[in-house]
């Protein structure tokens, strides 16, 4: 391997490993957290910094890993024509749709009847793709401006509702849809502007082209990140644009702080993906020539992340069957109808901030070697078309 070329994706492996590690967190508070099954843990009124915190530094998982995913398609499209490439995004995007409806969503919920069919991040990685698959085509300006184009204007949207449209719900709104038979849908990731994030780093990919100079790609990065932010602060303070519900004043200025960092998700409005990528970038400028075994240890889960994302979500429901029925509650509480926090059986189940916090350490020293494993046979097997659905 071209020793110019290998720090570069290292970098992206470091950065795609350590959202998903922390993305784990997210996932296990919900499942073991007390405190869960009764308020927003970004509810500056009822949270404490610690709960606070836990769940803001998961925002950063979800923009992170969707721009990646773009950038790391453009770098597969060197070894392939763009003809390859376009029907590998449709084909991959296809198949991850189909997985968020059965493997991903039995995964939460363990219900054979599938009465909850959520469209969560993976649903949202997937119509991505499908749409980068016909982007890819276009001149380079034209997904630049067709992406930024959705990332900063789509808080426009915010005020146009058409009221039982699912359609409409996937595209922008998001919302909970009954399907009749105790079945229902809930949108939690309209697709609009992560098709904007992932065509954005499609295009950053030309930064990592062999023939691009690291030292100007370090400066391109940092001056994109911090303006970035500079950015999300402005438009933040003046409550200007970017953010259809604006921060508060509270009697104490930590309160007053979890305000103003406390941005939409769902979907994810213009500061809160300004506030999660700025820094982003900012990493990937700063982290090219890293080494040791903490960014291997990391960049492990970053090269193979649809198998620890599966692998994560079937270790961390297990474990909390095992804990409702050493708590009393009957690991049976654990086959869901409902999103885990939102099933009145579990009131009262739960444990201490500190309990997630070694769970979720367990879960990553479970999940450590057999991603290495999965990793290692990867890399020894290169010729199996398959293993680059994995």
């Amino acid at each position: 391997m071209n020793p110019l070329i290998k720090p570069r994706i290292e970098s992206i492996d470091l950065l795609k490993g350590l959202v998903m590690v922390i993305m784990a967190l997210d996932h296990t508070r919900d499942y073991f957290h007390a405190a869960a099954h009764f308020y927003d843990p970004s509810d500056p009124n009822h949270t404490s910094l610690a709960i606070y915190f836990t769940r803001f530094v998961t925002h950063f998982c979800a923009p992170a890993f969707s721009f990646l995913a773009g950038l790391s398609a453009f770098l597969a499209g060197k070894r392939k024509t763009k003809k390859q490439l376009s029907a590998f995004l449709f084909k991959r995007g296809l198949w991850l749709i189909f997985l968020e409806l059965t493997v991903i969503n039995f995964a939460w919920f363990f219900d054979i009847h599938f009465h909850s069919q959520d469209l969560i991040v993976i649903w949202a990685l997937g119509i991505s793709m499908i749409f980068l698959a016909a982007l890819i085509h276009f001149p380079r300006a034209f997904i630049l401006l067709f992406s930024c184009a959705l990332i900063f204007g789509h808080n426009l949207l915010d005020n146009v509702h058409f009221d039982d449209s699912i359609l409409w719900a996937m595209i922008h709104d998001g919302g909970y849809f009954p399907l009749g038979g105790n079945h229902y849908t809930i949108v939690f990731y309209p697709v609009v502007p992560w098709i904007g994030v992932m065509s954005l780093g499609y295009c950053f990919g030309t930064l990592y082209d062999k023939s691009f100079d690291s030292i100007k790609r370090r400066k391109l990065l940092n001056i994109i990140g911090f303006s970035a932010i500079a950015l999300f602060l402005i438009l933040n303070l003046t409550h200007f644009y970017g953010e259809p519900k604006s921060w508060k004043h509270y009697d104490t200025g930590l309160k007053t702080l979890m305000s103003f960092l406390n941005h939409r998700k769902y979907p994810p409005s213009l500061l809160y993906l300004l506030m999660t990528l700025g820094p982003s970038l900012i990493f990937l400028a700063n982290t090219e020539n890293v080494k040791g075994r903490v960014v291997n240890f990391f960049s492990t889960f970053g090269r193979v992340p649809f198998f620890y994302y599966i692998l994560h979500l079937f270790l961390i429901h297990i474990i909390a069957m095992i804990f409702a029925q050493l708590s009393g509650f009957g690991w049976e509480k654990m086959i869901l109808a409902n999103w885990v926090t939102e099933t009145p059986d579990l009131n009262g189940y739960g444990f201490s901030l500190w309990v997630v916090y070694v769970v979720w350490i367990g879960i990553i020293a479970i999940a450590y070697p057999l991603c290495k494993m999965f990793d290692r046979y990867k890399m020894n097997n290169k010729e199996k078309w398959w293993l680059s659905y994995f």
